[in-house]
């Protein structure tokens, strides 16, 4: 499986994140660490229900940057 890239949000009690090449994949979990280990599942299960399904998987495209400080 590809590599790809994951947005998480969130602060001291509720993390989300998505996947920008993956619409629709998403997960939540009360920290950081556990919003990860959801969303590393939800990327398995999303794609796996694309080739079930006969749809394409798409390839990742997106990068992140850490952080950009604009000031």
């Amino acid at each position: 499986m590809s590599a790809y890239t994951v947005i998480i949000e969130g602060d001291d009690a509720s993390f989300s994140a998505y996947v920008p090449d993956l619409p629709g994949c998403v997960a939540t979990g009360r920290s950081a660490d556990e919003v990860e280990a959801r969303i590393r599942e939800a990327i398995r299960l999303h794609v796996q229900s694309l080739e079930e399904h006969g749809e394409p998987v798409p390839e990742p495209t997106a990068v992140a940057v850490r952080s950009v400080d604009v000031a």
